[in-house]
């Protein structure tokens, strides 16, 4: 893929980072009012696969898709219960702590995409070689940088002023310690499965390279499968009426930009660039969360949470420089100090 391609890629990467963290940020401020995440999981999904079918439709109007065999369709059903798992316990645990914190935690993602991608041979790794040794630590600072940020919290650096007034004028209080820790584990435990998830759709979408249909059979069954817990964990309730104001928008927001359109965005990448190239624009969100979180949510900012959030990004950093240096040589036969950061020419990380 050419330098184009690779900006093209890369900028629509980046916008689906500002969308994930709209998205969070939405449905917290409707989670406050009392919305069920089980029932906003269904019916975003629902109003996206309402969106996706007629737009696959319309997109293989002339073009007829190849056949899905048995292997395909059986990972595209893997996909969406992993899919649907995420989706739980990132909501819950967005609900229990914060869109920062959720942000900061998905920053665990690239280092266990690196040891997925490793297990399953998508990556190769020689730990006599320098540059295996490099992403080896940058995995396990990464990882240090994610327990920081769950069990650290430490000084609230803004928001205070603001909160404690809110606090004497309604009743609202501070989530307590173990509703955090709670909330750190659910979004930590998303994180491992959202790597999981990565890696089981760049292996499906390398054999059927069809992002609509893929990510629309995918919905199909993440429908049934919200649909489900929802109605195990809600019954039937007022919890399945949505009120017009950021119930209403929240969902509409999800279904169209981070369900839809970023799920099509995220397979298109996985099939041009790879699991690690995707999972290496999570730390992003950390920055794009902490601005939104505390303009539109009033979140505090803890000292913990930036102290984590610069480790992790540090570990981070240290596997992409490691993997610019490999891919340069590989390709250029030049040494590996010569490779400049997070250099890349070409289609596979």
């Amino acid at each position: 893929m050419g330098s184009e391609g690779t900006r093209c890629i890369t900028g629509a990467m980046i916008a689906g980072q500002f969308v994930e963290v709209g998205g969070d940020t939405l449905m917290k401020a409707a989670s406050k009012d009392g919305m069920s995440i089980f029932v906003f999981n269904f019916y975003s999904n629902l109003l996206a696969l309402s969106f996706l079918v007629p737009s696959t439709f319309l997109y293989h109007r002339k073009r007829a898709p190849p056949p899905i065999s048995t292997s395909i369709l059986c990972r595209l059903f893997l996909i969406s219960c992993l899919s649907t798992t995420v989706q739980t316990l990132m909501n819950t645990g967005i609900r229990y702590s914060s869109p920062s914190l959720a942000s900061a935690m998905v920053d665990l993602v690239p280092a266990f995409t690196f040891i997925f991608a490793v297990i399953s041979r998508m990556e190769n790794l020689n730990l006599k070689h320098h540059i295996s040794q490099a992403k080896v630590i940058g995995t396990m600072v990464s990882i240090a940088g994610a327990l920081i940020v769950t069990l650290y919290k430490g000084k609230s650096l803004i928001g205070d002023a603001f909160k404690s007034t809110e606090m004497r004028a309604s009743g609202i209080y501070l989530l307590d310690k173990s509703e955090w820790i709670l909330g750190a584990f659910l979004l930590a435990t998303a994180s491992i499965t959202l790597s999981l998830l990565f890696i089981v759709q760049t292996w499906t979408i390398k054999d059927y390279p069809e992002e609509l249909v893929v990510t629309t059979i995918c919905c199909f069954f993440v429908v049934i499968q919200t649909a489900i817990v929802a109605l195990i964990v809600e019954g039937i309730s007022k919890a399945w009426t949505l009120k017009a104001d950021m119930e209403l928008v929240s969902v509409l927001y999800s279904a169209i930009f981070v369900v839809a359109m970023r799920s099509v965005v995220y397979t298109w990448a996985f099939r041009k660039k790879g699991p690690i190239y995707v999972a290496m624009f999570n730390p992003l969100k950390v920055a794009i969360a902490f601005g939104m979180g505390v303009i539109f949510l009033r979140d505090n900012l803890y000292l913990g949470s930036m102290i984590g959030a610069a480790i992790i990004a540090i570990g981070f950093y240290v596997v992409m420089w490691a993997q610019a240096q490999e891919e340069h040589t590989s390709e250029n036969h030049l040494p590996p100090s010569s490779a400049p950061l997070l250099s890349t020419k070409s289609d596979y990380i």
